[in-house]
């Protein structure tokens, strides 16, 4: 019996967000939906991430209003989108009822599979979005945040997928945001993971460290359901491996990956100048399509370490990057070995890179750190050092309950302030996740003679 395999296109979501910053619009997307409807995909990823504020932030989109035409051109495909958990498409935990909220429209305005994670694997930060999920029928797609550490091994893994069964998930992912998910690892997880539930399991991971096709491979062998790529143009690099080249290499291998290899090339040949455009207005920073080894090295997902150069280069210590690439696994591990996603990642470089900077290690904590050690983020997946926890917040009491416990409903408050600037729940929405990009953005949509004003962004370093 021939063995099938699905996948997921990324070209519309992660692809675009790790290759040109999120910058593609919408109506550069439209024209070839249809094409990609028709292709034989499981899901195309549309949505979530960081498309929302990069829709207000850099392209005077209402990112509302590209689920919905997205979804009026794909009648077939399931949407997929990335939900933070209880931080949504933010880098803060919200309330129950704006959790709740967000789910339910997001699910009513288009999105059928909702991938949802917490940055650090506490599934009490996935509580209500599951039930969410369930409750407005979409399908409810858990995701593990995978990283390497002494804790983070197979069992613990199974243990979490475990627990995510029991909340009613309706298929697993492996979130292999750095790329540092190795082939070997990847068929011992998976093997691992199908002994204990029959929920499918989809794989993600990135080509930055160039071992992602072998992975891929590993995985299937291993019994994953679907994998993650990214029409050729927009893959590679910090991106996914090319879904032609994959499909094309798992139906020599006797799989049915049930994609329609013509329609494929109609999409790369549609996605091809748009990249060169991207490319040509420099958008397209070369350095993201490197191979950069260092990420198994130090397990730091591209996007950090791009992230981190800018911040040394801003301090003028370009100097010290090596410095802070050691520092980073250091931190890491006297924090409780937090996986390195979205806004962990952010935090922990920061403070790796502080540390370097400053000449003192720990004489300069973000609030952030601070709030992640106090508990606020939700449980370490390890003990913190004793000695720094006490270093950063003394004696300060350390929080065990759920996060979003200690936080009241705000879906009112939010539409008492905005006023009559909403003239939908998705407006408050919007408000609530990025209240200084929503207020000038409908403001403007309700005068389009508003001036917005100019945002500027100072950063000091001591």
């Amino acid at each position: 019996m021939t063995k099938k395999v699905q996948f997921m296109d990324t070209v519309l979501r992660d692809a675009h967000q790790s290759l040109i910053a999120t910058r593609m619009s919408t109506e550069q997307m439209t024209p070839i939906l249809e094409t990609m409807d028709g292709a034989g995909y499981f899901s195309l990823e549309v949505w979530g991430g960081a498309t929302f504020d990069a829709c207000l932030r850099y392209l005077d989109e209402d990112p509302w209003e590209r689920l919905r035409t997205i979804r009026r051109h794909v009648k077939k495909t399931k949407l997929q989108m990335l939900l933070r958990g209880q931080n949504l498409l933010g880098y803060k935990h919200y309330p129950d009822d704006v959790v709740e909220s967000f789910i339910e429209k997001s699910i009513e305005n288009g999105i059928d599979v909702i991938r949802v994670f917490d940055a650090l694997n506490d599934l009490r930060n996935l509580i209500t979005s599951v039930k969410a999920i369930k409750k407005y029928g979409g399908h409810c797609q858990c995701c593990i945040c995978y990283t390497i550490s002494d804790i983070h091994t197979n069992e613990y893994y199974v243990e979490l997928v475990k627990g995510m069964d029991k909340m009613g998930a309706d298929s697993i992912a492996i979130k292999d945001m750095a790329g540092i998910l190795t082939p070997a690892h990847a068929y011992s997880l998976i093997k691992a993971i199908k002994e204990v539930t029959d929920l499918p399991i989809q794989v993600h991971t990135h080509t930055t460290s160039g071992i992602a096709e072998m992975t891929y491979l590993k995985a299937v062998e291993a019994g994953a359901d679907i994998i993650d790529c990214a029409i050729s143009p927009f893959s590679g690099g910090t991106s996914q491996p090319a879904t032609e080249s994959v499909a094309i290499a798992l139906e020599e291998l006797g799989y049915d990956t049930g994609l329609d290899l013509e329609k494929l090339k109609e999409i790369a040949d549609y996605f091809r100048p748009i990249k060169e455009e991207f490319r040509g207005n420099g958008l397209l920073n070369p350095k993201v399509m490197d191979v950069e080894p260092n990420t198994l090295l130090y397990q730091v997902p591209g996007g950090m370490l791009s992230n981190l150069l800018a911040q040394l280069k801003e301090a003028h210590k370009e100097d010290r990057y090596e410095e802070v690439l050691k520092e980073v696994p250091i931190v890491r591990a006297e924090l409780g070995y937090p996986p390195l996603v979205t806004p962990l990642s952010q935090m922990v470089g920061t403070q790796a890179l502080m540390n370097v900077i400053s000449g003192e290690r720990y004489k300069m904590v973000p609030k952030e750190i601070k709030d992640y050690v106090k508990g606020l983020y939700g449980q370490s997946p390890g003990p913190i050092s004793e000695e720094i926890k006490e270093k950063i917040i003394g004696d300060e009491e350390v929080l065990t309950v759920r996060p979003a416990d200690l936080l009241e409903p705000k879906m009112q408050d939010f539409a008492d302030e905005l006023g009559d600037l909403a003239e939908s729940t998705e407006d408050v929405l919007m408000y609530a996740l990025f209240p200084q990009l929503a207020v000038p953005f409908l403001k403007k949509r309700k005068d389009p003679f508003y001036d917005v004003p100019v945002q500027m962004v100072t950063v000091t370093y001591a």
